[in-house]
């Protein structure tokens, strides 16, 4: 699924949010940065820096499965994808207007698992 850039990224966008610890995020967007195309959206990293958000389109949370991860839905309210974050304590590691409108989950769900079997291998050699 190809998720096009929005021809007005500062509108309100109907998504859901990916959210996973910081480590495994960060390995999935490296994944996703090396993949075909651009196939990463828009991420949100948590002041704290111990949490990730990938938007990704709305509806995935109703099918979401990830283990480690949850997806939010946004309701209907959409996010703002604007250069300020869009919840306080945050700020976007991929911003807006350098990302696709949102990450495929599929494709998400993909780096994810790859990511994960990445950290464990790393963590179990040594």
């Amino acid at each position: 699924m190809e998720t096009p850039r929005s021809a007005d990224p500062w509108t309100q966008s109907p998504c859901d949010v990916v959210t996973v610890p910081a480590r495994q995020g960060l390995e999935a967007v490296d994944i996703l940065r090396r993949g075909p195309g651009d196939a990463v959206g828009p991420v949100l990293h948590d002041d704290g820096g111990g949490t990730l958000g990938f938007v990704v389109p709305a509806g995935t949370a109703a099918a979401w499965d990830v283990p480690g991860s949850t997806c939010t839905e946004t309701d209907g309210r959409g996010l703002r994808l604007a250069p300020e974050p869009p919840v306080e304590g945050s700020d976007w590691l991929v911003p807006p207007e350098e990302a696709d409108l949102a990450t495929d989950p599929a494709v998400l769900r993909r780096a994810l698992g790859e990511a994960a079997r990445m950290i464990e291998a790393a963590d179990s050699c040594c």
